[in-house]
């Protein structure tokens, strides 16, 4: 048996001719080089694939998405099922939470209201049931929001416990002020709202018509106002909480932040109008001004931590 050697290949076998046959093209040489050499193929395909995940791995949002094994916590593992069984038992006890809740506030909804009425009570302004049910069903209504307010906590409490296992040590320490804030953001929310915002726009809808009409307002439709407006509040005091999660992440710096101020300056009053139940200008100025402050003070705490 001979042997022939054609370009740093060995090949054994009975007839030479055959096995020396040369392409006839430089195309040909080239593919056949790599068919005969699967190493350089490989070679030629990882090459890109890795120059492709470095540069991505330079990317803070790919190092996110895809933390290094160092930084991942010692936590046992568990399948799709178990999860899924986590995430009923989850569910299921934050709302007995928050049914609980509904039904103790059912039980002071009248002293809910009257708390509620409270903003617009000096203003000389009395409530109508226009319909058999109407404050029935608006006690529900207030019930319900106080209800979830007042369970929103072990909402929260639960939806972190089933997240936090998949979360880098990092990411949990950075969770905790994250929480926080934005709890105390949301109730800061509301309570600016119940002191500052709802008496401002119902004293300038009383004294608007003042002369002109008597202010018999319909029970439900007030208690649609004001609860719109204090949860609308609350959410939109959450802007500095997801500015600094998009400069956690890597997304966007403080300096693009505070570099479109003039295009945020219109966009809190834009948000302000649509926010905002009402249409008097008084009412959304109010709002806009803290939206912006918290905007401006969200850009220079993301500033402050290095981002």
């Amino acid at each position: 048996m001979e042997s022939h050697v054609w370009e740093g290949t060995v090949w054994e076998g009975t007839e030479p001719a055959q096995n020396q046959q040369q392409p006839s093209s430089g195309g040909g040489s080239a593919s056949a080089v790599v068919d005969d050499r699967p190493d350089v193929a490989n070679n030629l395909m990882a090459e890109p694939s890795q120059d492709i995940q470095q540069s991505n791995g330079d990317s803070p949002l790919y190092k996110f998405l895809y933390p290094d094994k160092e930084l991942l916590p010692d936590d046992k593992e568990m399948s799709i099922f178990d999860h899924l069984e986590e995430l009923r038992q989850r569910a299921f006890i934050s709302v007995l939470a928050v049914g609980a809740a509904i039904l103790g506030c059912f039980a002071f909804s009248k002293d809910l209201i009257i708390l509620l009425e409270g903003p617009v009570s000096s203003q000389g302004v009395r409530f109508l049931q226009l319909s058999p049910g109407e404050f029935f069903f608006t006690t529900l209504k207030v019930s319900g929001y106080c209800g979830l307010l007042l369970g929103s906590p072990v909402i929260l409490y639960e939806i972190i416990a089933f997240v936090i296992p998949g979360l880098t040590r990092n990411e949990r320490r950075f969770l905790g002020p994250i929480v926080l804030g934005s709890s105390v953001l949301f109730y800061a929310g509301i309570a600016f709202s119940y002191t500052v915002l709802a008496p401002a726009a119902l004293t300038f809808f009383v004294n608007y018509a003042e002369g002109a009409v008597e202010s018999l307002w319909s029970i439900d439709q007030y208690f649609e106002f004001i609860l719109i407006l204090l949860f609308s509040t609350g959410l939109s005091f959450q802007v500095p909480v997801i500015q600094l999660l998009l400069g956690q992440v890597g997304l966007v710096s403080s300096d693009q932040m505070l570099s479109i101020w003039r295009y945020v300056v219109v966009g809190a009053v834009v948000a302000a109008a649509v926010l905002t139940p009402s249409t008097d200008p008084l009412t959304q100025m109010l709002l806009a001004g803290p939206l912006l402050g918290l905007y401006l003070g969200g850009a220079w705490m993301v500033k402050l931590i290095g981002r």
